[in-house]
């Protein structure tokens, strides 16, 4: 049987930096308010996680890790922690707006500090896990409805 992924040296140098990559997309989440980076660009760099667990052992080690119905659910959590995080400031008292940042009128934090954005920080958090778990399930699909074409047939 024939092993599945690339050589050991990649699976090698995977294995050391795939916790490297996530405690750096997670970095990049929380402190975006502060530097370059937020929900969006942390989501990608956690995506890309799992990206290099399937190019380097193959797609069934990736969805061991993270099956699809998992990643599906994340993606809903996402969206519906995004909402959530929206409406609640229409129910708030502090000024009942779609989209305020109650938190931050209600307890200015200290500035250039992790909780001195309110709910910024929640709403990267709720645009990762939408943006990460979106790219993982487009990329694993692209993988499994992958076709192979034989050199006289088209693409």
């Amino acid at each position: 049987m024939a092993e599945k992924g690339m050589t050991p040296i990649v699976k090698t140098i995977t294995g050391w930096i795939k916790g490297l990559i996530m405690i750096f997309g997670i970095y990049i989440v929380l402190y975006g308010h502060l530097t370059p980076g937020g929900g969006f660009a942390g989501g990608v760099i956690l995506a890309m996680v799992f990206v290099l667990l399937t190019l380097a052992y193959g797609k069934e080690e990736s969805l061991r890790r993270f099956r699809i119905g998992v990643a599906s659910e994340l993606d809903s959590v996402g969206a519906l922690m995004f909402l959530v995080i929206a409406v609640l400031g229409i129910a708030g008292t502090l000024g009942g707006r779609f989209f305020i940042n109650y938190i931050a009128k209600a307890n200015p934090g200290t500035p250039f500090t992790l909780f001195s954005s309110g709910i910024i920080p929640l709403c990267n958090i709720a645009i990762a896990l939408k943006v990460a778990s979106s790219l993982f399930m487009v990329f694993i699909l692209l993988v499994l409805m992958r076709v192979i074409h034989g050199p006289g047939e088209r693409a």
